[in-house]
């Protein structure tokens, strides 16, 4: 049966409403309506204890929505796997080096910031030697005996985090990481487009320079991975959500694991069961980071109960949203919970899907 709408009386807002009533009572249509939708589906999910795939692209580490949002939301097992750009990464240590990020004109002078060798990201501005100081960080990083062997994108970064999150140890003044709160955690992070990031454009150096460096990234077994644990989640009755910070390849390469399930391996998969989008892009472009959870559903990437009443398309800016989100879902207690500890069961999901495959050939 379907729900009888509800009315739209909001009330006065009084000024001392917490976050969460303010979603639930102030936003009633509109794109503010999908913000107070967007914080009920991801509500929901997390009370049914889907495995949240959580995809982020865009300058996010550098305008600091990490520390703000990300990070409270992995700590309190509401993420558990997260994709994102090799650039969120690489940026993601710059303060862990000592270096500030701040505010400047998005209407300066661009070619008076070249000379004065001021890097800008819209508002933001850095000195150029933030970059190069962070190059020659994991240039050392990338030289040591963990990282000298195949290795897929979660493999690869959470050997990263182990060392990044030693460095974070150490420090006097806290500074908090994607890539140390991520191992933490155990979250595994899949970064789809790797070489499209300065931490890969090291190693394309020591590739070329250095005989003895023997990394390298296995690009089908990274794929197979991503599909294999949405496979398990789903295992025994369970539930997979995706949150999408953004557009682009993270949530490209994230939604793709299930038609590589379906299509490729013959193995069924209903799609996610919950799709919360947040992004600026409109849908009428046929671009992939404003497809919707319909469209999605026409490549098997969402389930039909998903495009019918647990999926929200919120089209605005993410760090104008996901502080709200990240307030009321963190404001209430029973929706904190363990850490579902994917990256310690990636060696389990791949031998499950494997089995699948082998016994449907």
């Amino acid at each position: 049966m379907t729900p009888s709408p509800r009315s739209v009386d909001p009330r006065a807002i009084r000024g001392d409403e917490p976050v969460r009533d303010l979603l639930e009572h102030a936003f009633p249509a509109f794109a503010g309506r999908n913000l107070r939708e967007a914080h009920r589906l991801m509500r929901r999910s997390i009370l049914e204890d889907c495995t949240v795939f959580a995809t982020l692209s865009g300058a996010m580490t550098p305008a600091g929505l990490h520390t703000s949002t990300i990070l409270p939301l992995i700590e309190a097992g509401a993420i558990s796997v997260l994709t994102t750009t090799g650039a969120n990464l690489y940026h993601d240590t710059h303060r862990l080096l000592g270096h500030t990020i701040r505010e400047v004109s998005p209407r300066g002078d661009d070619l008076a910031y070249r000379e004065e060798g001021t890097i800008r990201i819209y508002d933001l501005g850095f000195p150029e030697e933030v970059l190069l100081d962070t190059d020659r960080f994991f240039l050392e990083l990338l030289r040591r005996p963990a990282f000298q062997r195949d290795m897929t994108t979660p493999e690869w970064h959470y050997e990263l985090g182990r060392e990044v999150a030693r460095i974070e140890d150490s420090l006097d003044k806290p500074v908090r990481t994607l890539l140390g709160t991520c191992f933490r955690n155990d979250v595994p992070i899949f970064v789809g487009a790797p070489q499209d990031g300065s931490i890969y454009l090291n190693v394309v150096r020591l590739a070329r320079t250095d005989p003895d460096f023997k990394f390298r990234l296995d690009v089908a077994r990274d794929a197979f991975q991503m599909s294999a644990l949405q496979h398990l989640s789903r295992a025994d009755d369970g539930a997979a959500a995706i949150w999408i910070f953004g557009g682009g390849v993270p949530k490209n390469y994230t939604l793709q694991g299930e038609p590589l399930l379906d299509q490729i391996f013959g193995v069924p998969a209903r799609g996610f069961d919950y799709d919360v989008q947040i992004c600026v892009d409109v849908e009428d472009n046929g671009a992939l980071s404003s497809c919707s959870a319909g469209e999605g559903h026409t490549w098997g990437k969402t389930s039909a109960e998903c495009v019918e009443s647990k999926s929200v398309y919120l089209r605005t800016d993410v760090t104008v949203a996901a502080p709200f989100l990240a307030s009321a879902l963190l404001s209430e207690s029973e929706l904190r919970r363990e850490p579902k500890r994917w990256m310690k069961r990636l060696d389990e999901a791949e031998q499950a899907l494997d089995n699948v495959i082998r016994a449907a050939t």
